[in-house]
């Protein structure tokens, strides 16, 4: 018995050899994508040991705070971090609540919906993030160089590349 499939193993919508897929069932786009996403998730883990050390909340507590930092002495609103981050509301209200306990945010009402809420980050985690910002890129970075090799990056690079070409102004 042979390791290899010969023509009749292979089904008969499978690109054959040469074509872009090279015999392999996905297309390059959706191997780079699992690529992306199996380095994201051992960023992710790495993270989480880290975040928890620096911060004492979870990684998608975390996630919270980042959004805030990118918005600078403002605060945003609880349905628009939800979104940002593809979370349920309920969900996103308990991780606000557990950051509000670790005095990492507050959370007013929307002056003009008393139904919204808005977030905002407090001096105490300004200060945290000021302080751990530059050991949890290290972080970052080392997890990456663990994760993918050369070839994932070039393939990564193509793939954002596709894309940029693709959201650019005066693309088709």
């Amino acid at each position: 018995m042979t390791d290899h499939p010969t023509s009749a193993d292979v089904p008969a919508d499978v690109p054959a050899d040469g074509d872009s897929c090279a015999g392999r069932l996905l297309p390059a786009e959706l191997r780079t994508w699992m690529q992306v996403l199996a380095a994201a998730g051992a960023v992710e883990q790495h993270m989480r040991r880290q975040v928890k050390q620096a911060f004492g909340v979870s990684h998608d507590e975390f996630l919270v705070l980042c959004l805030l930092a990118d918005e600078p002495g403002q605060s945003l609103r609880m349905t628009r971090i939800a979104e940002l981050l593809g979370r349920p509301k309920t969900r996103l209200t308990y991780q606000v609540a557990c950051l509000q306990h670790s005095g990492l945010v507050t959370r007013e009402s929307v002056r003009d919906d008393r139904r919204g809420a808005a977030v905002a980050l407090t001096d105490k985690a300004r200060r945290l993030l000021a302080e751990h910002s530059a050991d949890l890129v290290r972080a970052v970075n080392e997890a990456l160089a663990r994760a993918i090799g050369p070839t994932e990056c070039q393939a990564m690079s193509g793939l954002l590349a596709q894309a940029s070409r693709r959201t650019s102004p005066g693309a088709p």
